[in-house]
């Protein structure tokens, strides 16, 4: 056979004469992207992305029909063959019709694959529910008890009845591989470099977690006596058991993660100290000072913030809680302080309120629950003053307030009432309106305009050279956990490439998305949540034990079971996205008539999707040429071409059944095997 060579991207390629440019690429190791070859078929060329650009040739050639001759000189990704590659790309995704992953998942802070766990718990199979979770956040038994969980609010399922319990279904299956056989990943070797976080709480723990795994030696440093930020400080034992907290805390060192305790930066180290011994530092330090509450008596004796008072209640110390207390605030801090103090044994507490239960932030599980704990909610209230007696609180004025028109957030603004006032005797005011960042010992980073340390959204990088900064302490400020853990993931992910000298900025990737009509939820039987069992308000009132008693395994599968799967169930092995992606193409560039939409399964063993399918023919010419069964084909002319089964006979069924290379070659994910 005589040989011939060619160079592909000034690489010198040796193959044989009468060979394409895609098989000599392929055969030396170089990647041309391409949507309708397969080495089963025939030569088709459809695509039109896998072309090239040839030197002192005017023309791209198509690298998986042209036959390559000797001493060509190939560039498969020159600045002409991405932009054609890109306007090819950005048409085939103007008419493509498919959620690359699901509403929960897109919800998501962190991005975690809530479809991909929550079928793995419907199967059974936990410890692979685990896996999946643990790629994007390594707390998730607490985190599945105290997330506000934003993907059950985009859950599609809401258009059936109500959304799936992904959170709790998130707990249930971390509790039991926790309890069985905790599922710890293999970091890689170690790099030689080393990485110092500041800050114990969710966001520095994430971040150590992930940057270990990549072989990188990792130190957390945290001014408290243990780990776990506010989720062991500001968060209450009865949602949060710190049993949990500890045991996934454990799971995190056990990677390699040195952590410790009891350190004050600026007093005990300097961050330039932290700087000089490490390759990086990642500043995570939250927001643990209270917003004031900006009315006359907040300095008095008995008046104190949401986040000092858990802290206090968390580390065993006296809370100086008297009869009466009001908490101030909306948010789940407020929540949290109000039904402690219950369970410190105030015999009033009250929850002061600008405005109405519905604009009430807090998830609407810790209003109802904290009233039926006994606490009164005086909505439409606002403080105006707080009262004293020889410096000691007796007293809140309250202003009377009512809705106004809407603020910026799209809440209907509160207004004050004109002389109308309520006093309330209290011994206690806990404020519980927001937090802010206290930045002692961080003097060097250059802070925005309201305190905060200003980190770029992509890179994370501060003010200075090597120190990087996520979660509640940085640009927008204090947020829920799972916002800080999402920034950490990613933030890990550009500090491992800066510590190995890469450039790589955090960039949400390329998706498909679509909004599915109403009327594909009625082919779906309606099937109740599965609620949550708790303690008894009566009982739960008097102490801090966990209020939720856990799904029972049966419960649990059969809440699972009841996902939509909106995503794509072949997301991980779509080139289609995969090269949208890699040009960062728009998807939403191009608009205009779509290829009629439908979902068949005449073949019954294969789902055919019409809105994901892109007329490649691979699946026609596989069934065809490599099953020799002729099955399938193009129907219609022009723009309205579909793909169909011609025929659905019994013993043509049961071929399908046992072949299945349709779905095997077909690159979207547009035919899905049933059985």
């Amino acid at each position: 056979m005589e040989m011939i060579k060619i160079k592909i991207n000034s690489k010198e390629c040796v193959g044989q004469k009468g060979q394409t440019i895609l098989d000599i690429a392929k055969a030396n190791g170089i990647e041309i992207p391409t949507l309708c070859h397969h080495e089963s078929v025939k030569l088709y060329g459809a695509c039109g992305i896998c072309l090239v650009e040839g030197e002192n040739m005017p023309k791209l050639m198509r690298a998986c029909s042209t036959v390559a001759s000797d001493g060509m000189v190939l560039y498969t990704d020159s600045e002409r063959v991405k932009k054609v590659r890109a306007v090819a790309l950005e048409l085939l995704m103007s008419d493509h019709e498919g959620d690359c992953k699901g509403p929960c998942t897109l919800n998501c802070p962190a991005g975690t694959d809530c479809q991909g766990y929550v079928k793995q718990i419907a199967l059974g199979n936990d410890r692979e529910a685990v896996k999946i979770i643990k790629d994007k956040l390594p707390l998730p038994a607490s985190i599945g008890r105290v997330c506000p969980h934003p993907c059950e609010t985009a859950c599609r399922r809401t258009k059936v009845e109500e959304p799936i319990s992904i959170a709790y279904l998130k707990y249930f299956a971390a509790d039991r591989v926790l309890a069985d056989n905790p599922y710890i990943p293999q970091p890689e070797k170690s790099s030689g470099k080393s990485v110092a976080i500041i800050g114990g709480g969710p966001a520095g723990l994430t971040a150590a977690y992930f940057l270990a795994l990549k072989g990188h030696a990792v130190k957390i440093y945290d001014t408290m006596p243990k780990m776990g930020g506010m989720l062991r400080y500001g968060i209450p034992e009865y949602r949060l058991p710190k049993k949990v907290l500890d045991a996934e805390i454990a799971e995190i060192a056990s990677v390699g993660v040195e952590m410790i305790n009891n350190v004050k930066i600026g007093a005990d180290i300097t961050l330039a100290q932290l700087r000089e011994e490490n390759c990086a530092v990642l500043v995570a330090i939250g927001a643990w000072k209270n917003t004031g509450l900006r009315c006359k008596g907040e300095e008095l004796d008995g008046v104190m913030g949401g986040i000092e008072f858990l802290r206090h209640v968390a580390l065993g110390e006296d809370a100086k809680i008297g009869n009466k207390v009001a908490v101030v605030g909306g948010g789940n801090t407020a929540m949290d302080a109000c039904r402690t103090a219950v369970r410190l044994g105030a015999e009033k507490v009250y929850v002061i309120y600008r405005r109405t239960r519905d604009e009430m932030p807090a998830e609407k599980i810790e209003i109802s629950e904290a009233m039926e704990e006994g606490v009164e909610f005086k909505f439409l209230t606002n403080p105006a003053e707080i009262i004293d007696e020889n410096g000691k609180v007796t007293s809140v004025k309250l202003q009377v307030m009512e809705l106004g028109e809407p603020d910026a957030s799209g809440r209907r603004s509160p207004v004050a009432v004109e002389g109308k006032f309520e006093t309330l005797e209290v011994d206690n005011v806990i404020c519980a309106i927001g937090q802010k960042v206290n930045v002692a010992g961080f003097e060097e980073i250059e802070l925005n305009r309201w305190g905060i340390i200003s980190a770029d959204e992509k890179y994370f990088t501060t003010s200075l050279e090597g120190v990087f900064a996520v979660g509640d302490a940085t640009n927008k400020g204090a947020s829920i956990a799972i916002d800080a853990i999402g920034e950490a993931n990613k933030a890990a992910s550009v500090i491992d490439g800066y510590l190995n000298g890469m450039d790589t900025p955090y960039v949400a990737p390329v998706l498909s998305k679509r909004e599915p009509e109403d009327s594909y939820f009625e082919q779906f039987e309606k099937a109740e949540r599965i609620k949550m069992p708790v303690r008894p308000a009566e009982e739960r009132k008097h102490d801090f034990k966990e209020i939720n008693l856990g799904f029972e395994e049966e419960k649990a599968r059969a809440e699972a079971a009841r996902c939509l799967e909106c995503g794509c169930h072949d997301y991980a092995d779509c080139k289609l996205i995969r090269y949208a992606d890699r040009y960062r193409v728009d998807t939403c560039k191009l608009a205009g008539e779509k290829h009629q939409c439908f979902t068949e399964k005449r073949l019954e063993v294969i789902e055919r999707d019409q809105g994901k399918c892109i007329l490649c023919n691979l699946c026609v010419r596989a069934c065809r040429e490599d099953a020799k069964q002729g099955i399938l084909g193009l129907v219609g002319r022009g723009f309205g071409t579909v793909i169909r089964p011609e025929f659905n006979k019994p013993e043509t069924i049961h071929v399908c059944a046992d072949c299945h290379k349709c779905v095997d070659v077909c690159p979207t994910g547009a035919l899905k095997l049933l059985k």
